[in-house]
């Protein structure tokens, strides 16, 4: 795994807990608008990280589209990332 592809990894990560986090907060605080547009954004540059990711690495998750041969397998298993 490259430095930039780790990069990329840790970043996705780092905003998966924050969307996790709000999430958390938002089941308790349903009408607090600026929470919730927090979460937009955080979602939005989710999906387009995870999007980039996996068109330059192949899938993230085995719920991504594949080319053929299955490339999910190919990647490192988290516990053989040296983070």
């Amino acid at each position: 795994m490259d430095s930039n592809q780790l990069d990329m990894l840790k970043e996705i990560m780092e905003i998966c807990f924050c969307l996790t986090d709000i999430n958390l907060y938002l089941d308790t605080h349903p009408n607090d608008e600026r929470a919730v547009a927090l979460h937009n954004t955080f979602s939005k540059k989710y999906k387009e990280l995870t999007n980039m990711y996996s068109m330059k690495y192949g899938p993230l998750t085995n719920y991504d589209l594949s080319k053929y041969p299955w490339e999910y397998t190919k990647s490192p298993w988290p516990w053989e990332i040296e983070y």
